[in-house]
């Protein structure tokens, strides 16, 4: 070779390590469209500036579509997402499938004991954890604190069904757009199921018995049901039946509901003077149980960030759940829009922080947290794990149908027998197939 070509050859293996020192990688993540998920979007430049090699293509969607749409490509490995924003049901089960890679050698200034041991244990199978937490949640009563004092009444720290229901007929004023509760009403295992199994376990209900037999034709179901469609249809929104976590969330800031009892996450949306007409009347309680009974409506799931089994970018994608679900990044959001506006629920450190604890619903949520029990979710005996699901693969599909009835019965194209004569009969033909039972 001459000394030219030399020269020629050197100048050209030079100008590739250059290009490729500059090469981005790019990495798709899928994300629910909630107000957090909105948030981490509009901080990217952070991660940018400490990471110019890698740029983050994001696919935004609602609930329902989001948990469709990372199912049917995880499970067909179609390999269309790097990351996927998934809760505390698919965790376990996708990760003893081997469908997601373990984060268990995230860089040990992480700090993976700092997260709560709730929130931790929800997301490990075997010893290795297969999803990071971007924020962990409960279920509590968010309320109009202006009308509870209005009507003449206290909330309770623990309030029963009983005084639920007292306090929205009190509160109800429709002549003025006012609607004294609001709960989730649309169809779907993650929405309006997500609210009644939690509510059915604070009437002592339970999904199935020992055996795996259903159980929606028993007191106990019929009790939360006839409980919620009571509330719903005297003291409700009109359209309930199409109403999840955002369209109430949307209604509670415009002053539109006396109480709310949804996920704790919402409290620092409902109290945002920039976003809520009612910031500064808001108070909170424990989610509702029945009298005598001591289990509450409180349920338990993280929002976590995982990486599936195919991804191509498993380095990039790891560096940005690092980011994402860091110390750091909780600061990086307090830098911006104060403490009460970081993702709660996940660390250990964060209700140890004195700035923190100053929030409001800080405490109540930590304490419902803590108190919400996977293992034992009814005061009835079961076979299964999981507060407001059953961790068990069919429960997806089941349970959107179920919620399908139950929204049918709430829109009033059903009534109460029906709906859980329908859910008894199509749980059980489901799980014959599933091969639980002959």
């Amino acid at each position: 070779m001459t000394s030219k070509l030399r020269r020629l050859f050197g100048a050209f293996a030079l100008a590739a390590l250059a290009s490729a020192a500059h090469a981005e990688t790019t990495i798709t993540v899928a994300t629910v469209n909630n107000g957090d998920m909105i948030r981490m979007q509009g901080l990217m430049s952070d991660f940018y500036a400490t990471h110019p090699g890698i740029k983050v293509n994001w696919v935004t969607l609602e609930e329902n579509i989001l948990r469709q749409k990372v199912t049917t490509d995880i499970a067909t490995k179609a390999g269309q997402y790097d990351v996927m924003t998934i809760g505390t049901y698919e965790v376990p089960i996708w990760g003893k499938q081997g469908w997601l890679l373990s984060l268990n050698d995230l860089p040990a200034s992480w700090d993976a004991n700092d997260i709560l041991p709730p929130i931790r244990k929800g997301l490990t199978v075997n010893g290795k954890l297969y999803a990071a937490p971007f924020y962990g949640e409960s279920s509590m009563v968010m309320y109009r604190a202006d009308l509870m004092k209005k009507a003449g009444l206290t909330m309770p720290n623990s309030p029963t069904w009983g005084f639920i229901e007292k306090a929205a007929k009190a509160m109800t004023d429709k002549s003025a757009g006012v609607y004294g509760i609001c709960l989730r009403g649309k169809a779907g295992w993650g929405e309006n199921m997500a609210f009644l199994t939690a509510m059915s376990n604070s009437f002592g209900a339970r999904w199935f018995d020992m055996k795996w037999h259903p159980q929606f034709n028993t007191k106990p179901w019929k009790e939360t049901l006839t409980t919620y469609l009571a509330l719903m249809h005297k003291y409700g929104p009109p359209g309930a039946s199409s109403n999840g976590f955002n369209e109430n969330l949307a209604l509670f800031q415009q002053g539109k509901c006396g109480m709310w009892i949804d996920a704790t996450v919402a409290a620092s949306f409902v109290t945002d003077p920039k976003n809520s007409k009612v910031a500064t009347e808001v108070g909170f309680a424990l989610a509702p149980h029945k009298e005598g009974i001591t289990k509450h409506a409180n349920w338990l799931w993280a929002w976590s960030l995982a990486i599936p089994a195919g991804t191509k970018q498993a380095g990039a994608a790891k560096t940005f759940i690092e980011w994402a679900t860091s110390k750091d990044y909780l600061k990086l959001v307090a830098s911006r829009d104060g403490w009460a506006n970081v993702p709660p629920g996940t660390r250990a450190s964060l209700y140890e922080n004195a700035q923190y604890a100053k929030v409001p619903f800080a405490n109540i949520t930590l304490e419902s947290i803590e108190s919400a029990d996977p293992t034992h979710p009814s005061i009835q005996e079961v076979p299964y794990v999981g507060v407001q699901f059953v961790a068990i693969p069919e429960f997806q599909g089941i349970a959107t149908a179920v919620g399908q009835q139950f929204s049918a019965a709430l829109a009033g194209t059903e009534n109460v027998n029906q709906a859980l004569s329908a859910a008894q009969s199509l749980t059980r033909r489901e799980m014959m197939k599933a091969g639980y039972y002959k």
